[in-house]
C-alpha cells in the first residue's frame, strides 16, 4: 500500500491530527541511537484511547502491516525502534488517570502517563509507587510495564511488574482484554498478566494498568562508602546481606565510572578510591536511623571513607549525581554501548572484573555501575560516535559479556530486556525446550508476526 493511502486509512480510524509522516525522527530511535540504530517507518500513529488502539491493530492485522508500540522511547535495547517499516504506535496521548483511591492504596492509569508524574501524584497523597527506573521524566508507565523496568529501589521493593495487579491490553487480531484489575490476589488461571509484563510489545499492546501503592516512608537516609577495590566493595555488599540489613537501595560504581563522574561528587573522593557503594535506609524516622547506623557500621569496616548525608538538599543532590552517571560516562568519549547483565550477588566482583578484561582485550575502555544488591551491572564499553571499527568491537564485547554472565549463573538482561540488540542470545541461558516454548508463545499470541517484529527473538 502506498504511503499516502496508508495515511488516509489511519486518519479515518484515529483522526487527521493523530497520524504523522513515517519520517518523523523522534519516533525512529531510542537510547541505542548512539550505537547507530535508527529505524524506518511508513507512518506514525498517535491514538487517544484504547478503542483507537484496537482499531489500528485490527486494521494492521487485516492488511498485513507491522505495528510497533512505543512508550517514551527511553529503552536501551532497541525495543521501540521500527526495524523495517510499518506503523509506529505512540501511546503518549493515553494519559488519563482513570481512578485513584488513596485510601485503598491503588491507582488505575493509562499507558502514556509519565513515570515521574505518577510518582509525584501519589506522593502528594502520602503514598509511594516504588519503581524508579532511569529517565523517569520521559519514560511512560506502559513502557515500564512492557519492559518490566527496574531501578535502584528494586532491591527492596521489586521491579515494576511486582506492583501491577491488572492490565488492559489489545492483542491480535484486535481484541481488547482486561486481565486482573483492582485486586491483590488472582490464582484463577495461567498468569497471563505476568506473561504480558516484560513482553516488550511483542504479544500485546498495554493500554492501561492497575497499580498497587504503599504508604511513603517517613524518612530516607543514604550512606555512601568508598573502597580501594571492587573486591573490597563487593565484599561489603555481601556483608550487608549477611547481617540481614534491609536497605532500600544498594548501588555500586566501579573505578572507571568514578573516574568519569567522581569530579562532581559532593565533597570529593578519598585518595585511592576505586569503588563506591551507595545504600539507602528508609521507613519510619526511627527505623531509617537505625538501619542507616547499621549500614554505616557494616559498610565502614573496610572502607576508605563513609559519609551519611541527612539534609534533604544533600540527599537530593546525591541521587541527582547518581542519576547523571550514565551521561558523565558517555561524555568521556562521546558514545558508549551499555548492557545490563545480572549475576548472583556473590559473583558480582567477577563480572565487574570480567567487564574490564573484555574491554582491555578488545581495545575499548570499559566500566560498570548498577544495582549491587540485585547483582545487576550496567557494563559499558566506551566508543567514538561514528567509528565503525569501534562499534564492531563493542558488539563483539557485548557478545562476550553475555557469555560471561551466563557462565556465572546469570542472565543476559536484568532490566532492559532483549529488544533487537540481544536477538538470538536467549539460547545462551535457556535450554532448547524453553527457547522453543518462548517461540511458540509468540506464535500463539501473534500468528502473523506483525506485532513489534524482530524484537525479543530467542534464536
Amino acid at each position: 500500500m502506498e504511503e499516502t493511502a496508508l495515511h488516509a486509512e489511519l486518519r479515518a480510524l484515529v483522526g487527521q491530527d493523530c497520524v504523522l509522516p513515517g519520517t518523523s525522527p523522534e519516533y525512529l530511535a531510542d537510547a541505542t541511537e548512539a550505537q547507530g540504530l535508527r529505524g524506518r517507518a511508513d507512518a506514525i500513529c498517535l491514538p487517544r484511547s484504547a478503542q483507537e488502539v484496537m482499531s489500528v491493530l485490527s486494521w494492521c492485522y487485516d492488511h498485513d502491516v507491522p505495528l510497533i508500540p512505543r512508550g517514551g522511547g527511553t529503552g536501551y535495547a532497541g525495543g521501540a525502534v521500527p526495524l523495517d517499516g510499518g506503523v509506529v504506535l505512540g501511546l503518549e496521548r493515553l494519559t488519563r488517570v482513570r481512578s485513584f483511591d488513596p485510601a485503598l492504596w491503588r491507582i488505575h492509569v493509562e499507558a502514556g502517563v509519565r513515570t515521574a508524574d505518577l510518582r509525584r501524584l501519589v506522593r502528594e497523597h502520602g503514598l509511594l509507587f516504588p519503581p524508579d527506573p532511569g529517565a523517569a521524566e520521559s519514560s511512560q508507565i506502559g513502557g515500564n510495564v512492557a519492559t518490566n523496568a527496574g531501578g535502584p529501589h528494586a532491591f527492596k521493593y521489586g521491579v515494576t511488574g511486582a506492583w501491577v495487579t491488572g492490565v488492559e491490553v489489545v492483542v491480535p487480531p484486535g481484541d481488547l482484554l482486561v486481565i486482573g484489575g483492582a485486586i491483590r490476589k488472582d490464582a484463577a488461571g495461567y498468569d497471563l498478566k505476568s506473561l504480558l509484563i516484560g513482553s516488550e510489545g511483542t504479544l500485546g499492546i498495554i493500554t492501561a494498568v492497575w497499580l498497587r501503592l504503599v504508604p511513603a516512608p517517613e524518612a530516607a537516609l543514604p550512606v555512601v562508602a568508598v573502597y580501594e577495590s571492587a573486591r573490597a566493595g563487593c565484599g561489603a555488599v555481601e556483608q550487608v546481606l549477611a547481617h540481614g540489613i534491609e536497605a532500600a537501595a544498594l548501588e555500586y560504581l566501579d573505578g572507571g565510572t568514578l573516574a568519569a563522574a567522581g569530579s562532581s561528587f559532593a565533597g570529593g573522593l578519598s585518595e585511592g578510591a576505586d569503588f563506591m557503594v551507595i545504600a539507602e535506609a528508609d521507613g519510619s524516622a526511627a527505623d531509617a536511623a537505625r538501619i542507616r547506623d547499621d549500614l554505616i557500621d557494616v559498610l565502614g569496616q573496610d572502607a576508605l571513607s563513609v559519609i551519611a548525608p541527612t539534609e534533604r538538599a544533600e540527599v537530593r543532590a546525591l541521587w541527582r549525581w547518581r542519576d547523571g552517571v550514565s551521561i558523565a560516562v558517555t561524555t568521556n568519549r562521546g558514545g558508549k554501548m551499555s548492557e545490563d547483565i545480572v549475576v548472583p550477588v556473590d559473583r558480582l566482583a567477577e563480572a565487574i572484573e570480567g567487564t574490564i578484561e573484555i574491554g582491555r582485550r578488545l581495545g575499548l575502555p570499559a566500566c560498570s555501575w548498577g544495582h549491587a544488591g540485585d547483582g545487576n551491572l550496567h557494563s559499558t564499553f566506551l566508543l567514538s560516535p561514528g567509528d565503525e571499527d569501534e562499534l564492531a568491537r563493542a558488539s563483539a564485547a557485548a557478545a562476550e559479556l553475555f557469555a560471561l554472565a551466563t557462565s556465572l549463573g546469570g542472565s543476559i538482561s536484568g532490566e532492559h530486556g532483549l529488544g533487537c540488540v540481544k536477538n538470538g542470545q536467549l539460547a545462551l541461558q535457556w535450554p532448547a525446550r524453553a527457547v522453543e516454548l518462548h517461540t511458540q508463545i509468540k506464535e500463539l499470541f501473534d500468528p502473523k508476526g506483525l506485532l513489534n517484529p524482530g524484537k525479543k527473538v530467542a534464536l
